[in-house]
């Protein structure tokens, strides 16, 4: 646990009791603050109060005397489309609001650095997609190659939940947009941008918002080296704001798919291969091509993206390239579940967004593509002219009708996962991908992604 400093003996409000809510109570405790919970849902006052916090109504006036500040959880609208009426209220009292990022960046040093060789680090990255597997793949490599990590944000452990890290010890962080939009500190040694594509535009007021939300990460507190994606007009924007100079090399550019010229610190993918290069010379390559955990252009970003992190990091390409090679790939996201009779089946039901599911029908030949669910702002006419391998689409979610009449190839409703996969196994050939990329959340008939890729999984364990 990082306990949260600069509160002792003060009354902290804390708005969500879910994984990050509740470990934010717990660091605030661990810190000497005094957390006041509260949860519109009584199981959830229920498990803070069995752990002896104290819950307390925040929609009433009279609990906000005292309360020196509000910690938000996440998936708490705080501005658009309109604020949470609680935080509505601590913005009319006058009290500050932040998140679990921001008291974690406000309390990570401490004096204990002092007698440590190397001082830890922490490295985050946030992005519109690949932002999990480009986390999981530094942990990954750090891990690899015997340095000490830890995983947390918005993968795996709440980011105060983690253990005070030990000398020369990294912290990698996954941050979505809605934790860099309201951290009040952001301070990594190195930030990560990914890409940009539209998604939560209703969150955010838009792209424009949305970008700005991501941007913090680099604005707020200045990385001591910046990664960005160039491969979109917003990238190639912040990347010239973070820059002094053509070769500044405290900005790395990386790109899936162009070769970036420069004499500043380049590192790009084409055609399968790694290039780094330095001051306009290639510095290494890697041949990603046969690596089985990282297959097509979006998964070659995403190692792109390690690898300049790890470089930034001091590692060496040699050691960096075993760790790509030995990464296994994380679940929902272009993983292999199952070949038979020369049929692959794979789940990539991360790919929740147009802009992800193209990547995803990019990265195989011969698909028969599932696809379908809830369907999010901005339509489907984005994935027009990038259907050319699918060999027939298998639709599913309760708008399944309206989303196959959407698509550009040949389409059958199924409604159901069972349905779908019922239908691509009986009709898949040896060569062929049956691959679900649902271009649509999951919410239509499922709790979370997750959910409906172990469901996928399911089913075609069943039916084969």
């Amino acid at each position: 646990m990082i306990p949260v400093r600069g509160f002792e003996g003060a009354e902290v409000a804390v708005l969500g009791l879910g994984r990050s809510g509740l470990a934010t109570a717990r660091a605030l405790r661990a810190g000497g603050a005094v957390p006041i919970c509260w949860d519109d849902n009584p199981a959830a006052r229920d498990a803070a109060e069995a752990e002896g916090f104290d819950c307390r109504d925040l929609h009433k006036s009279a609990a906000w005397d005292g309360l020196n500040a509000l910690i938000v959880s996440p998936g708490i609208p705080h501005l658009y489309p309109t604020p949470n009426p609680i935080i509505r209220r601590a913005l009319e009292h006058g009290t500050p609001v932040d998140n679990d990022i921001g008291l974690f960046f406000r309390s990570f040093a401490t004096r204990e650095w002092d007698s440590f060789d190397r001082p830890p680090r922490v490295v985050a990255v946030t992005g519109s997609n690949g932002k999990s597997t480009t986390v999981a793949l530094i942990h990954h490599i750090l891990n690899e190659a015997g340095q000490d990590s830890q995983l947390a944000g918005n993968i795996g452990r709440g980011v105060l939940d983690i253990d005070p890290p030990g000398d020369g010890g990294v912290v990698v962080l996954e941050l979505s947009s809605y934790q860099t939009d309201l951290a009040r500190a952001l301070t990594p040694d190195v930030a990560v941008f990914t890409n940009l594509s539209p998604d939560h535009l209703d969150r955010h007021a838009g792209m424009g918002g949305y970008f700005a939300a991501k941007r913090r990460l680099f604005a707020e507190g200045g990385p001591d080296r910046a990664i960005i994606g160039v491969d979109e007009d917003e990238g190639l924007y912040l990347a010239g704001q973070m820059s002094e100079a053509p070769s500044d090399d405290r900005v790395i550019r990386i790109s899936s798919g162009q070769k970036l010229t420069g004499s500043g610190w380049n590192v790009f993918a084409r055609k399968g291969f790694l290039s780094e290069y330095r001051k306009g010379r290639q510095a290494a390559a890697i041949d990603l091509r046969q690596m089985a955990g990282l297959p097509g252009a979006h998964n070659h970003q995403n190692a792109c993206a390690a690898y300049a992190s790890c470089r930034a990091l001091g590692l060496a390409p040699r050691v960096i390239e075993a760790g790509l090679a030995s990464y296994p790939g994380l679940p929902h996201r272009s993983q292999t579940i199952a070949e038979a009779a020369g049929v692959r089946f794979v789940n990539d039901s991360k790919a929740t967004n147009v802009d992800s599911a193209i990547k995803a029908l990019q990265a195989f030949d011969r698909i028969r593509w599932i696809c379908g669910g809830l369907e999010k702002e901005g339509g489907l006419d984005a994935l027009k002219g990038h259907t050319g391998r699918v060999l027939k689409a298998y639709v599913i979610g309760r708008e399944a009708a309206n989303f196959a009449m959407q698509l550009d190839v040949e389409a059958e409703v199924c409604t159901t996962m069972s349905a779908a996969v019922e239908r691509a196994v009986a009709e898949a050939e040896a060569g062929e991908t049956v691959l679900l990329a649902p271009a649509a959340a999951s919410f239509d008939q499922y709790d979370s992604f997750e959910k409906r890729g172990e469901d996928f999984a399911a089913q075609v364990a069943a039916h084969l």
